[in-house]
């Protein structure tokens, strides 16, 4: 069974616009089909205004559909006798750690949402080390989360979530507003989650370099489904991808500019590694030339 299934899902905001009051309120999804498996790591990408945002909060029943329906491990979103259920399975990380983080100790806002939840004090602590220890945070227990790097206090807000126990984690671009090294802190704890825990990952981003490392790309355009697939393969049709303004990774730009310009190179590549390694052969060629 889907751990989350989306059944032909259509959203229309209920709030008009200010600034055209009497304008037909836009639809921001429309009939988005897609189910994710257990253990999945998926990333879900578009341009502003594609609708992956709103799709992505209706994995933790943060909004329901307007028609269709969306299912968490075979509850339906919109009963509202299931929404602390769902919200317990799938967390969310938004792009701003610090609208997250709500206490002056770090151990203190891990352990937030079991305290509001009635759970014993020993299980707290048990479950507040043992998640601070997964995100290399546990050393940072007693500080204040002012102090903190941007990437550190995204760790500490998947921390506060992985002590609630959960099966999903949701992230709304939450390399967005990181350095290089906040970014590669927070990605590489998704992935040791992902990996080692069997954590479901669900990750919003504009930074095409982290998407190639999901097992499964899902685009959203104008609130359609696109395409999804393989990162090789949603990467290949860089055309597509292009005429409906979206970005592609730098490597695959590169070999693609180059083939247009009649350099026999592959097809695809994804890293900067790949992208090297298809063009030594042919710098090696060119200079035996010379």
């Amino acid at each position: 069974m889907d751990f989350i299934n989306a059944q032909d899902v259509w959203f229309t905001y209920a709030e008009p616009d200010e600034e055209a009051p009497d304008a037909p309120l836009p639809q921001v999804l429309k009939g988005v089909s897609l189910s994710i498996q257990k253990g999945e790591f998926v990333a879900l990408l578009g341009h502003n205004g594609s609708g992956k945002s709103t799709m992505a909060k209706m994995f933790n029943a943060m909004l329901t559909p307007t028609a269709g329906r969306v299912l968490v491990d075979g509850m339906d979103t919109k009963d509202p006798a299931h929404t602390l259920d769902i919200r317990r399975r799938v967390g969310m990380v938004q792009q701003n750690p610090d609208n997250q983080l709500v206490a002056s100790i770090v151990e203190e806002d891990v352990a937030f949402g079991l305290e509001n939840l009635g759970v014993e004090p020993a299980e707290i602590r048990r479950r507040v080390d043992e998640a601070l220890k997964t995100v290399d945070m546990y050393d940072y227990r007693t500080a204040a989360p002012y102090k903190l790097s941007g990437g550190q206090k995204q760790r500490v807000a998947i921390a506060g979530i992985l002590a609630m126990q959960t099966e999903c984690i949701v992230l709304d671009e939450p390399t967005a507003m990181l350095d290089p090294r906040g970014r590669k802190e927070v990605m590489d704890t998704i992935h040791r989650l992902n990996e080692q825990k069997g954590i479901t990952i669900v990750l919003i981003t504009h930074y095409m370099e982290e998407a190639v490392t999901a097992g499964r790309v899902v685009v959203l355009d104008s609130g359609k489904l696109l395409t999804e697939g393989p990162p090789r393969e949603v990467f290949s049709h860089v055309e597509l991808l292009k005429q409906h303004k979206l970005d592609v990774p730098q490597a695959t730009e590169l070999l693609f500019r180059l083939r247009g310009a009649g350099c026999p190179l592959p097809q695809t590549a994804l890293t900067v590694e790949e992208c090297i390694s298809a063009l030594e052969p042919l710098l090696a060629e060119r200079s035996a030339r010379r």
